[in-house]
């Protein structure tokens, strides 16, 4: 209890302020927007979207147009070993908040994507089945082609779409890596055969898993390649990059061959170095229409441990961030980042490097070439 002295001296003020209040006719003291300006939210606070982008469920409203939309496809009934990717499109925005449009621009990409003219909004979730994936990776490719098909705000320079139109861009925040089947199947029907880069431990073009049964049974995180070229989706000018799983055998590498990939090994990042890898990849793609498609577990699971199939020996997020780099200019069409699974992770870290890998998509899609990293000289003077 409250001495009573306090009492009467708070019952004082109390009084005070409601003399003031009377005094001045009742009128309201000075408002937030006339002591403190706009409302707006700080990194750590307001309503989940990438980096604080505007938020449209544009799968809603036909008249949303874009040059490039955030779509989440938390699906993970693919998936072989851990579950959890749904949850991926939530990490991803969260990892997010500290990025906003009034401070994005990086002096490796020398850019800011969000000043760049281009349309980019946070387009929501596609609310996929849980229980019935054909169901589901059905939903995934209707949602993907509503909002593919639409014209995108700005002309691009590079027009390959088969109506001679340009085109929206999708990032998509996955999700175990099936979401590529039904990204790859619309993708064909507005620009035909696509090559795809493709950053990830495993091969994911094997033909199937023991104890499948049915043709749904087919569809998995690991196989979804192999039907893209059953089904004439893809070019024959893929390439993987970071590989570095258990293999049956090089019956493995001839049959990821013949599904028209080549191969980029995380060691190769030792013994070529970053640039002959970029050139490896610049010139397996050439100027086709291509899918950058990102799985997370490219990278160390020491930096990135929240994934499925975590493969010890991978990439630094810094060195994948630069072999990005140097990837600006190709003719992209769309792209992913996939298998994040929170419930492994720690401090976000995850989380938070592939919300930065998707600024950088960003990036990249408004740079014409290969941006050359800003450096600077340190003046000094001898004292002496």
């Amino acid at each position: 209890m409250l001495p009573l002295v306090a009492l009467v001296a708070s019952a004082s003020l109390l009084t005070g302020a409601h003399h003031e209040f009377a005094a001045a006719g009742g009128s309201p003291s000075e408002t937030w927007a006339e002591k403190y300006g706009k409302q707006f939210d700080q990194s750590f606070s307001g309503p989940l979207s990438f980096s604080h982008l505007p938020y449209t469920r544009c799968l809603d409203h036909d008249d949303v147009h874009f040059d490039v939309a955030i779509l989440g496809m938390p699906f993970d009934t693919g998936v072989t070993y851990r579950p959890g990717a749904r949850f991926g499109p939530y990490a991803i925005r969260s990892g997010s908040r500290r990025q906003r449009e009034a401070r994005g621009y990086t002096l490796s990409w020398g850019n800011n994507p969000y000043e760049s003219g281009l349309k980019i909004l946070d387009c929501g979730d596609v609310p996929v089945n849980p229980f019935d994936n054909a169901l589901a990776v059905d939903q995934m490719q209707v949602a993907y082609s509503t909002l593919l098909e639409r014209p995108a705000i700005q002309d691009t320079k590079k027009v390959v779409s088969w109506d001679g139109k340009s085109h929206p861009k999708i990032i998509s925040l996955g999700g175990d890596h099936t979401i590529v089947l039904p990204i790859l199947r619309s993708l064909h029907k507005v620009y035909g055969p696509i090559s795809v880069i493709h950053f990830d431990a495993h091969l994911d073009t094997w033909a199937g898993y023991p104890g499948q049964f049915t043709e749904q049974s087919r569809v998995t995180h690991g196989t979804f390649f192999y039907l893209a070229q059953e089904e004439g989706l893809m070019s024959n000018k893929s390439i993987h990059a970071g590989i570095r799983c258990k293999l049956a055998g090089m019956e493995d590498i001839e049959n990821d061959e013949a599904v028209g990939f080549h191969l980029i090994t995380t060691d190769d990042i030792d013994d070529l170095g970053i640039p002959a890898i970029v050139k490896k990849i610049r010139d397996r793609v050439g100027d086709t229409p291509v899918y950058l498609s990102l799985d997370i577990d490219v990278i160390d699971p020491g930096l990135a441990p929240a994934t499925g199939t975590p493969e010890a020996g991978g990439w630094t997020t810094r060195e994948l961030k630069r072999i990005l780099r140097g990837l600006a200019g190709l003719n992209f069409v769309g792209a992913d980042v996939v298998e994040v699974a929170p419930a492994y992770d720690n401090a976000e870290i995850t989380g938070i490097a592939a919300a930065d890998l998707v600024h950088d998509f960003l990036s990249m899609f408004v740079s014409e070439q290969n941006p050359q990293p800003k450096s600077f000289q340190v003046q000094s003077k001898d004292e002496l």
